[in-house]
């Protein structure tokens, strides 16, 4: 049933993050009605978020070298009420807050920073440094991690004030190493989900991700991100004189005609309605002009959204290698694919209730979006048996966006050095996206449904 409109003027006059008006247990969700009175008491607690928030940014750490990003986590979720364990993957945290019997409920946030220079020009833009595969580097927040962190925390906030809303137990998990593909895996080998009780549903949000606007919520059904794939191939030669190749095998011409002629792969072999690429971002062959080498080596990125493409790319590029080494006479290639993160694929069960729910709240606001080709390693914490739900929030102000899509400057996308998301409306609708998000898993998983 509806909230009687008194309880819901109550609602929003009396609502604050530490101090929250209860609501029948198991009581439809008034979407609407909670959603202005989260945003009321976002208002209220706003500015030690914005400190939050701008502290990591300007002081972002890589993969598995987040500690003080973990410890300045561990601390704040302390201090309203969760357990909290460190150093769980190496640099992850976990949080449990216990309200009674009832489902466990996950939500997820990324720590991680990317190795690059941040030219936003921002008052808290970060200058910070550290060493990154034996060199220098400067280190950014350019995908948007710490507006995660923020929503993170605030969502947790906003749920301890509504305990008497919910039973169950929230898990909140900061999780390290997301942009090197490690970070999940990391933690469910260190015992996520045998030190720790395993969740009957999980959520993580992303910021940014396309053209929609702060205040947005973004939904993809079913498969939301690909898999992720390393290839490594040793084209063997044999070196010699550039003057004199008929005397040589050459690697480079070997190499040169698998990159082209592994694309038809994709053009001749793979279903053409879905989805599948291939490309090469590293070819290291040679120390001069004038030398044929001994070998060439390639690297690249395999990327698909269905199991049987993904099967059929990996046979496609070996014989494409070994053919290309056969026709040059040449000894059999090394070829290595390893096996990366999983494509993302999202409950129907678990999106659809919270959908329900987003729609009443945000209106023409919340938008469906087709699958992106960037890779998650959430999914492994799906393919572990964690039914889930993965959405993205807008970042940009809505004239910017508008702008954009009529001719304007092309807005900054995540990991562009010029990446800024509008902290304070990207951050609000982060905490209330999330916290309806939860709410409606918690009513779905008491009804039995």
């Amino acid at each position: 049933m509806r909230f009687a409109k008194p309880l819901l003027t109550a609602l929003a006059t009396a609502f604050s993050l530490g101090n929250i008006v209860a609501l029948p247990a198991h009581a439809e969700i008034d979407a609407a009605g909670l959603k202005q009175s989260i945003e009321t008491s976002f208002e209220r607690e706003y500015p030690k978020l914005d400190a939050l928030y701008k502290d990591i940014h300007a002081h972002p750490e890589l993969a598995f070298q987040e500690e003080k990003t973990a410890a300045k986590l561990a601390a704040e979720m302390r201090a309203i009420g969760f357990e909290v364990t460190e150093k769980v993957g190496r640099t992850g945290l976990v949080a449990l807050y216990k309200n009674g019997d009832g489902p466990i409920i996950m939500v997820r946030t990324e720590l991680d920073a990317l190795p690059m220079e941040e030219k936003t020009g921002l008052p808290y833009a970060s200058r910070d440094k550290t060493t990154w595969q034996g060199r220098e580097t400067f280190v950014a927040h350019s995908c948007g991690h710490d507006i995660h962190m923020a929503s993170w925390f605030g969502t947790a906030k906003t749920l301890v004030g509504l305990k008497d809303r919910w039973k169950g137990t929230l898990m909140f998990i900061a999780q390290p190493g997301e942009e090197v593909g490690a970070g999940a895996m990391a933690m469910l080998m260190d015992g996520l989900f045998t030190r720790f009780p395993k969740p009957d549903v999980g959520f993580a949000l992303h910021s940014g991700g396309g053209p929609f606007p702060y205040g947005s919520v973004v939904f993809t059904p079913g498969v939301r991100s690909s898999s992720a794939d390393a290839l490594f191939i040793r084209f063997k030669g044999r070196g010699g004189h550039g003057a004199s190749p008929q005397a040589t095998i050459d690697p480079v011409t070997m190499a040169s005609r698998f990159v082209v002629d592994v694309q038809s792969v994709i053009s001749r072999e793979k279903d053409p309605t879905k989805f599948g690429v291939i490309s090469i971002g590293s070819f290291h062959a040679g120390t001069s002009g004038n030398i044929i080498p001994d070998e060439a080596v390639l690297q690249g990125t395999i990327r698909t959204f269905d199991a049987d493409v993904r099967a059929k790319m990996h046979d496609g590029i070996k014989r494409t290698a070994k053919a290309v080494a056969d026709m040059a006479d040449a000894p059999a290639p090394d070829i290595m694919i390893t096996e990366g993160v999983k494509a993302l694929v999202n409950d129907a069960v678990v999106g659809a209730t919270a959908e329900k729910v987003l729609k009443v709240a945000f209106g023409d606001r919340f938008n469906f979006a087709p699958p992106v080709t960037a890779s998650e390693d959430y999914s492994e914490y799906i393919n572990s048996g964690v039914p889930s739900m993965f959405f993205n929030i807008g970042v940009y102000d809505p004239e910017v966006v508008a702008a954009s899509l009529n001719g304007g400057p092309p807005l900054p996308g995540n990991h562009s050095p010029l990446y800024a998301p509008v902290p304070k409306p990207t951050i609000q609708t982060g905490v209330t996206a999330m916290t309806l998000a939860v709410l409606s898993a918690f009513d779905q998983r008491a009804k039995g449904q």
